[in-house]
């Protein structure tokens, strides 16, 4: 009887694999909205009926794909956080990763970049609250950072998104350069630069420091 239960988990997941596999092959061509159910389970193999049995609706195939494919930037922010060392080393480390993300991940980096101003909503506002609660967290991370010492949380998370859009506008400037060494090596250059910028602005950045109580009268 598990065995039994097992293959047909097995087959379930390797259904569910297939349709969103071929949900990302077709969407390097177009946008999700425009993207048909009968189109997804002919190139993944397999029966509209069977595509029922996992989602409701592309809509919902979509939104398991901004969970999936923000997976990987969640775990390429939270390493950022972690990086250790001067804050150039941790810029190229940064930029590092954004580079690595596309290379491995280029259909689904592809996806969130179109998606995130797409015109399905239900998916936008997916991509909307997964970067968010990205920024927050960075944010949290920059208030226990000695440099946000007197920050309020607005300008914590004001910086946070700023951190987070960054990449996001850099994965994409990936994308559009392609296979070319020489365009790949000014995104980096670029990427690199806009992000000492913003650590320079972080430096200077008035904040409000504690007072001392006035003296009792």
């Amino acid at each position: 009887m598990s065995e039994t239960i097992g293959a047909r988990q097995a087959q379930r997941h390797k259904t569910r694999r297939a349709l969103l596999d071929a949900a990302l092959s077709l969407l390097e061509e177009q946008s999700l909205g425009s993207l048909g159910l009968r189109e997804v389970t002919r190139v993944a193999g397999v029966t509209p009926t069977a595509f029922y049995r996992h989602f409701r609706d592309t809509e919902e195939l979509g939104i398991a794909l901004v969970d999936e494919a923000l997976q990987s930037l969640h775990a390429a922010v939270r390493s950022t956080l972690a990086a250790s060392g001067e804050a150039a080393q941790r810029i190229d480390t940064t930029v590092d990763l954004m580079a690595e993300l596309v290379r491995e991940y280029p259909a689904h980096i592809r996806f969130i970049v179109r998606e995130r101003h797409g015109g399905v909503r239900r998916v936008r506002e997916a991509v909307s609250g997964q970067l968010d609660a990205f920024a927050r967290e960075v944010a949290e991370r920059l208030g226990a950072d000695p440099l946000g010492t007197g920050w309020s949380a607005d300008d914590l998370l004001m910086l946070a998104r700023l951190y987070v859009d960054h990449m996001v506008m850099t994965v994409s400037a990936y994308l559009a350069a392609g296979p070319d060494d020489g365009e790949w090596a000014a995104v980096t250059r670029t990427a690199r630069r806009q992000l000492r910028l913003i650590h320079a602005g972080r430096l200077h950045w008035p904040v409000e420091r504690a007072r001392p109580e006035p003296d009792a009268l």
